[in-house]
């Protein structure tokens, strides 16, 4: 398993917009085959960042979800809401 955590830095008057997008965004990952969980945080230091915790079954699963059509259409319009870009690392998930 992989957990991929995500940094999100929304324009301050598009935060409502930029976490509607990115709750469409999981509805559409936890239909995706391999998807196990996904969390969602929002800093306390700024409000403007968004942080999601996804969990799934494998890297090469995870490589499949982010190339595949259904998550082009779930963040199609995505940069317009950013104020910079997004930071993603991934990690081995261990017990």
């Amino acid at each position: 398993m992989i957990g991929v955590i995500t940094h999100h830095w929304a324009k301050p008057d598009l935060v409502g917009e930029a976490r509607t997008l990115l709750d469409g965004n999981g509805e559409a990952q936890s239909r995706h085959s391999g998807f196990l969980s996904r969390q969602t945080l929002i800093s306390r230091s700024d409000p403007t960042k968004i942080t999601t915790l996804v969990v799934w079954e494998s890297n090469e699963i995870y490589d499949g979800w982010r190339a595949s059509p259904e998550r082009e259409r779930a963040m199609s319009g995505a940069d317009e809401l950013w104020s910079r870009p997004a930071e993603s690392e991934r990690f081995d998930m261990v017990d």
